[in-house]
């Protein structure tokens, strides 16, 4: 049969290839999916298309989080039957064959299947509370509100916190007050610090979530955290950037500069399956996420912002490298 794939063939060049795809035989904890819908990750895919990451060498399929159809198991799998949606982490390519050990966990029924792509997103952006000490009433700073940053921030208040979220794009911070981010500024008009320092009293925040990736936004941010507050670095740091690291360490070091506490919130500082040992891993957080999408407690909807066909592909990624105030939650229909 023929498998349809989105193919980053060279920097910034995105194809839909049909390959003849021949199944192999199944391994014991193997099964054979085919897409229903697969969701960008922005930072990460457009990161991949650039060229510029050494573990993505182009041409690459890329890829992040789906909901599939079963439609054969191998020997050994039990908990999920042809005919079952299930959320994995996979490849935008139709037909593929994942195994069981990783994230793969059957959909709950009455799930809209165009949510459960975000569950990914969501887990990513639970890392950065997971490793806070956000308690309830503590009021939270969140830069970047896009898909993580937004989760973050929804995340952050569902923990208890009141939440402050910045942007550059008016249409994300619609979206996060849409979502139920209880403050939101203008990173490029308002008077970020003295703003943040208004709403806190001259407080500052006990917590920062830093979710653009953009080194220089996370220093920014340190002069608007509080005494003995966290900084929790939830976006990937890309890109150069030169500044006086003798003056970021004393944020850290010296009181009177906050004795600020410096996290780092990869997603992959948890195991995938839950253990005796730990408490946390992806898949007890992606269960616990279809469990707030179910009681509409995490806001997926306004996150959509467009379901496209994998042939639209090279359209999609251009509008989330040149349009990103329009351009957010972006699904492919492979139906």
């Amino acid at each position: 049969m023929k498998n349809r794939k989105i193919m980053f063939a060279r920097p910034l060049q995105v194809e839909t290839v049909e390959e003849d795809f021949i199944l192999p035989a199944l391994g014991e904890k193997e099964v054979l999916v085919k897409l229903i819908y697969s969701l960008i990750s922005p930072g990460t895919e457009l990161a991949m298309l650039s060229g510029k990451e050494e573990w993505a060498k182009l041409p690459v399929c890329p890829g992040y989080a789906s909901v599939s159809e079963v439609i054969e198991v191998g020997q050994g799998v039990q908990h999920v039957q042809p005919g079952d949606a299930v959320f994995h982490y996979g490849q935008h390519a139709e037909y593929q064959v994942v195994s069981t050990d990783h994230v793969f966990i059957k959909v709950p029924e009455h799930l809209d299947l165009k949510w459960v792509p975000f569950t990914r997103m969501a887990t990513v952006a639970f890392t950065s509370v997971r490793v806070s000490n956000i308690e309830l009433g503590d009021v939270v700073g969140v830069t970047g509100l896009g898909l993580v940053g937004n989760l973050a921030a929804q995340l952050a208040r569902l923990q208890g916190a009141t939440v402050i979220g910045v942007d550059l794009s008016p249409e994300r911070i619609r979206t996060a007050q849409t979502c139920g981010v209880d403050y939101t500024l203008h990173g490029g008009e308002d008077k970020v610090k003295e703003k943040i320092l208004a709403i806190t009293n001259g407080a500052g925040v006990s917590t920062h979530i830093e979710a653009t990736g953009v080194p220089s936004v996370g220093v920014q941010s340190l002069e608007w955290i509080g005494k003995l507050g966290e900084i929790i670095f939830l976006g990937s740091p890309r890109g150069e950037y030169n500044t006086d690291v003798t003056d970021i360490l004393n944020y850290c070091h010296l009181y009177g500069r906050g004795c600020i506490t410096f996290k780092g919130a990869h997603e992959w500082r948890f195991p995938v399956e839950p253990n005796e040992f730990v408490k946390h891993s992806l898949v007890r957080n992606s269960n616990i996420v279809f469990e707030l999408m179910l009681k509409n407690n995490l806001h997926i909807e306004p996150l959509i912002s467009h379901v496209m066909k994998p042939d639209q592909a090279q359209e999609a990624y251009e509008g989330l490298r040149m349009n990103k105030d329009q351009y957010n939650g972006v699904l492919f229909d492979w139906s």
